[in-house]
């Protein structure tokens, strides 16, 4: 990241350059970083630093879709001080992730089809800049991943990840995540494709499973749903015998099974 400059008022500007400490963090952990600052040509009074974490969601509206980016955690990281003419000052800041933060990173790499951000909001001699949007990269909980892990044994393929606008229930968020695969294994026989859902808490996360039947020649596709809790603190293998039982219990619906 770079230092960029804001024009304030009356002056040469202020830079500004926030640096978020280690590469990716998970829900429930705390991000850490730093909002650096130069000062421009002239003394300003600095009212106010936030952050917001931000996410680029799809909305339904009639017939048409469109993307929009919500802030889902605004905090104030500092309150007013003064900013020396040219001279160099920086914020530390720690924000709790909340635990339902959507995945946006899987093993490392970018999940395609997800955007989350930090931006830095700076409030300067009474103008508001809302800065550049920092990517930020969300890995899953240990439970999810043995989810995840699970679903890619089990012969699916991973489609596309994206946020719908809505709340759940059992949920607080505006938005919901949608992590979207192919069918893959047996389970071709009974699905085209599967969507996945994560509500997670801080002991443990309900796992919502949404999949559309494989219709033939005389019949229709319906969806199916399946609900189910995984507690953090069970074993790694209960996840995925979670998992299976709700794959039966969807495929089993109507008889497919």
């Amino acid at each position: 990241m770079v230092f960029r400059k804001l024009m304030a008022a009356f002056g040469a500007g202020v830079e500004v350059d926030t640096v978020l400490t280690g590469t990716t963090v998970r829900p429930g952990e705390t991000l850490r970083g730093v909002v650096n600052f130069r000062g421009g040509g002239s003394d300003y009074k600095v009212e106010g630093i936030f952050i917001d974490l931000t996410a680029v969601v799809e909305v339904e509206s009639g017939d048409n879709e469109y993307k929009t980016t919500y802030s889902f955690l605004r905090q104030q990281v500092a309150g007013t001080f003064q900013l020396a003419a040219g001279a160099q000052h920086g914020q530390p800041f720690e924000i709790p992730m909340p635990w339902e933060t959507p995945v946006s990173a899987v093993a490392g790499h970018p999940l395609p089809g997800m955007k989350l951000g930090v931006a830095t909001e700076l409030a300067l001699a009474g103008a508001i800049d809302k800065g550049d949007l920092d990517p930020l990269f969300v890995s899953p909980l240990p439970a999810q991943e043995h989810v995840l892990g699970a679903l890619g044994r089990m012969g699916f393929h991973f489609k596309k990840a994206d946020l719908e606008r809505g709340t759940l229930y059992g949920s607080t968020m505006p938005f919901f995540q949608e992590i979207e695969y192919f069918a893959g294994g047996q389970w071709r026989r009974y699905f085209n494709e599967l969507e996945l859902t994560f509500i997670a808490g801080p002991r443990q996360m309900d796992v919502i499973l949404e999949a559309d039947k494989r219709g033939g020649f005389l019949t229709s596709s319906h969806d199916t749903y399946n609900r189910f809790t995984v507690h953090y603190d069970a074993n790694p293998a209960a996840a995925e015998e979670a998992l299976q039982r709700g794959l039966e219990q969807m495929a089993r619906h109507r008889g497919w099974f």
